[in-house]
Parts: C-alpha cells; structure tokens; sequence
C-alpha cells in the first residue's frame, strides 16, 4: 500500500514492546517539527503536573505568564491549537523551571527513554525512526517514569465536553479507538489494542493518511 502511494514514507506500527512492523528506512535524522508539540511539549507539561509545580486550571497569569484573562493551559491543550498556544506553553514550562524547553525535554523526557538521537538544531527537532519507537512504545507501556500513567489516561480522554471538535490533552480522537496528533506526520495510539503507529510520508498523504490508519488500526473481518 506505502510501496506503491509513497515508497519513500518513514512508518511503523507496534505496542508497547516495540515496533511489528516498518519500513525499511534508514535515515538516521527526520525532521520532526510538526510533531515538537506531542514529543516536548506535551510530556513536560505533563512532568509539571506530576511534580505539583503546574496545574492546568489555574489560569497563566497567576504563574507569571502573560496570557489572556482566565486562560490555562488545560485551555490550550485542549481547546487552542497553532504556534500561539505552543508559544505560551513553552514559556509557561520555561517560567517555571528557568530552563529552555530543548534541556527540559532533553532531561526529563527523551535522555530517560533512550532517546539520544533526539534533539533540536537551527529551531527544529529531528529524530531518528527508533527514538519515535521508543516514545510510542512508553505511552503504551506500564512504566511510570517518564510520563505517569495517570497524565497519560488524563490526555486520552475527552475534554472538551460537548463542545467541537473533540479533544483530548493535546490528541485527538480518531476512528477505532485512536488518538492521533499531527497531520503530515501523524502520530496515533490505541491503548486498547494495545498498539501504536506513525507516518511520515514525503508529501501531504490525502487518503493515503486514511488508509495507512485502518490498515493499522481497523478490526480484521471475521472468516
């Protein structure tokens, strides 16, 4: 299905212990930049909460933080979306550590899981196809350190009420009990199955996205 659509897209389905199956890709650095929100952003505000030195309803201004009246970050990762929201989640993580978001990620979230391909250089973050496995691998995994299980259950969870679209902490719900975040690439879990998938493809995937998701995530028919 890849082979023929887009030969050169980077993929891999797998569960928590590891990837099933991938391309055959080499490529030693990708650049990941649509997905910095989801591999630093996301897992260090999560750290925060864990450490009690962030709590999402309390609105950002009572942190030092410039924002919108009332706003929070359980605001801006599950209601807000673009650079504005990331912007403001970076300097909130960053007021509260006094240390840029590339060393927080570093230390606290990618360095722990063996992530040492993972980093930014010239403003964007690269990462080689293992060090996405390793990340997807642990959303699915009973370990409790880097990200707890209880931040990780929180984010796979609707909380927008019944407002649209629907969304979780940062992801996004998605057909057969996924959750995606990103476009072109994707990233998607299903804690249920247990199983993960990614897909960086060359060019925008149209309904190659799609396809490549229930290929991935879909129930087989019964014989």
């Amino acid at each position: 299905m890849l082979q023929g659509a887009d030969p050169d897209a980077v993929w891999a389905v797998g569960g928590p212990d590891g990837p099933h199956a991938g391309s055959a890709d080499e490529t030693p650095l990708l650049d990941v930049g649509a997905l910095m929100p989801v591999l630093a952003l996301w897992p260090v505000i999560g750290a925060l909460v864990a450490e009690e030195a962030l709590r999402l309803h309390t609105p950002l201004t009572a942190y030092g933080v410039e924002a919108a009246a009332g706003t929070t970050a359980h605001h801006l990762l599950s209601h807000s979306t673009g650079p504005a929201a990331h912007t403001a989640l970076t300097r909130l993580a960053e007021y509260l550590t006094g240390t840029p978001l590339a060393e927080l990620a570093a230390t606290r979230v990618w360095h722990p899981l063996g992530m040492t391909g993972t980093g930014f250089a010239d403003g964007t973050l690269y990462a080689p196809p293992a060090d996405l496995v390793r990340f997807l691998s642990h959303l699915l995994s009973p370990a409790e350190h880097p990200l707890t299980r209880a931040w990780i259950a929180e984010s796979l969870r609707i909380r927008t009420g019944e407002l649209t679209p629907a969304r979780g902490l940062l992801w996004h719900p998605a057909p057969y009990g996924t959750w995606s975040y990103g476009e072109t690439p994707t990233v998607w879990l299903a804690p249920r199955l247990p199983r993960w998938a990614f897909l960086l493809p060359t060019h925008p995937p149209g309904p190659l996205r799609t396809t490549f998701r229930e290929a991935a995530f879909a129930p087989t028919p019964s014989p």
